[in-house]
């Protein structure tokens, strides 16, 4: 399995299901004066949606300024976006921003810090999503 970078907010609920996930996971900085994390391996992006009423804002500042690193953008393999449902249209809006400005699939969303649900079906959907990039790799 390929790699897994994420960005958690202060609020954590990012930080708690990456760690109920228990996979190798690198965390994007959340000041924006830290250096972004070298990443030379393809990766799936997971992502809280910080958005608006009207959906501005949805991708998280730091998560920007690090797609923003062409050589880091062209890692990108998928995302995984995180939200909260009492914001209805807006739920996990980041991942599909994401998914349209870098032309990769949103592969899962769910709520705040997930269930064990959540969990189980990320861990099986990432397995099979790895293996099926592995076997399109010349």
């Amino acid at each position: 399995m390929s790699s897994l970078l994420y960005y958690s907010s202060a609020s954590g609920n990012t930080e708690r299901f990456i760690q109920k996930l228990d996979l190798p996971a690198i965390r994007l900085p959340i000041r924006l004066d830290a250096p972004v994390p070298i990443i030379d391996l393809p990766f799936v992006l997971i992502c809280p949606t910080f958005a608006d009423g009207q959906g501005r804002g949805a991708v998280p500042k730091p998560v920007i300024r690090a797609l923003n690193d062409v050589q880091l953008r062209n890692q990108l393999r998928g995302v995984i976006a995180a939200g909260n449902r009492n914001f209805g249209t807006t739920f996990a809006l980041a991942g599909d921003v994401i998914a349209r400005k870098c032309q990769v699939p949103v592969l899962y969303r769910f709520e705040l810090a997930g269930t064990q649900k959540d969990i189980q079906l990320v861990r099986q959907g990432l397995e099979l999503f790895w293996t099926q990039q592995h076997s399109n790799e010349p």
